[in-house]
């Protein structure tokens, strides 16, 4: 009965966000205030290269709120990339580079996300798909979305003055704009940096304010006992499609603002190893641990943009053997495993001091 209410009623709202999301919130104040001070002491090269690791934190809160809180493990991610960045490409390129037009291309580019995500969630749960199944399944239209997409070289390969290009990508896309004191500022440098800033900022005050509603407790009914949740009343196909067109929508919006950042897209961001990459930054932070997932998508991103300098031979197998180490050894995550070893070890050294005292 109780979990039957769970998602049908906000009765609980109050109950679950008190004090300490509201703690969590001036946390997230506190560092998005750090985060906007950095260009005073940054030079803008660093700042570009730093908004190219945020970008991506948003395919990773996604994922983790399919994953952690959803139990979907979906290799879909870098599928609702690629089909947002081309989106964006697509309409802004026909439509120019005003500041309507450039904003309705990101809006755009996420409806694009949603709605595919909505369609393919639709057959996976409402088809009765669970399991490892939707990983395969997720991943087979990953890499028939690369396929197909590498193929598009010709000139008959165009939506109105779009031209894919095939594995050569699209380029050319405009920037963001936006008005400011009677002209119009175009978002690049620094000041797209301040906008990624505020968007984290924005979207993980959001997913944890969803994560800890009812909705988000019937979610986790539904990851622990999916059989149990339906029993009581529970329409976990519902869950679990609208988990996943969140989950599609913030990877879109980490393909519109890859397109924007770079103004180019192509079939690679749809390819396995980019399916494979928001996996491994979600199981190394942890899949219930947004804040976690934040930290280890930039530190991930920063590894293999290094090693893509330093040792690109050598970037898959370091990559691979992360995620081994993590599903063999530290199946709650790398994060959680180092933080429960260094309390044991802590933990252990000060019953020896105490017991040396005595």
């Amino acid at each position: 009965m109780f979990a039957s209410k769970l998602g049908s009623s906000s009765a609980l709202a109050p109950l679950i966000l008190k004090e300490p999301f509201y703690k969590e919130v001036l946390r997230v104040v506190v560092v998005l205030l750090v985060a906007l001070s950095l260009p005073l002491v940054l030079d803008a090269s660093t700042i570009g290269t730093f908004s190219f690791y945020l970008l991506w934190t948003f395919c990773g809160i996604g994922l983790a709120a399919m994953w952690g809180h959803g139990g979907i493990l979906s290799f879909g991610q870098s599928a609702f990339v690629g089909l947002a960045g081309y989106a964006y490409g697509v309409l802004t390129i026909n439509f120019g580079d005003s500041v309507l037009a450039t904003w309705t291309g990101l809006f755009g580019s996420l409806v694009v996300a949603g709605l595919f995500a909505a369609l393919l969630g639709y057959m996976i749960f409402y088809g009765r798909v669970t399991g490892t199944f939707i990983g395969i399944i997720t991943l087979a239209v990953t890499l028939v979305f690369e396929t197909f997409m590498a193929q598009t070289a010709g000139p008959q390969w165009a939506i109105g003055e779009a031209r894919l290009n095939g594995y050569n990508g699209m380029s050319g896309m405009p920037p963001l704009s936006m008005p400011w004191f009677g002209g119009t500022v175009v978002l690049e440098g620094t000041a797209f940096y301040y906008l990624l800033a505020v968007l984290l900022a924005l979207v993980f005050i959001a997913t944890q304010y969803l994560l800890k509603s009812p909705f988000g407790l019937t979610l986790a009914s539904i990851r622990e006992n999916p059989r149990r949740a339906e029993m009581l009343g529970i329409d976990i196909r519902k869950y679990q499609l609208l988990i996943f067109v969140f989950g599609g929508v913030l990877a879109g919006l980490s393909g519109s603002l890859y397109t924007v950042w770079g103004s180019y897209i192509t079939p690679s961001s749809m390819g396995l190893t980019a399916a494979a990459m928001p996996v491994i930054w979600v199981a190394t932070a942890g899949r219930k641990s947004i804040g976690g997932v934040v930290v280890a998508t930039i530190g991930f991103v920063w590894l293999s943009e290094w090693l893509a300098v330093y040792g690109s031979e050598y970037a898959l197998i370091i990559m691979g053997g992360v995620l081994l180490f993590v599903v063999l050894a530290a199946p709650q995550g790398l994060f959680p495993w180092v933080t429960s070893l260094l309390s044991r070890r802590l933990g252990a050294k000060y019953r020896r001091a105490a017991g040396a005292v005595k």
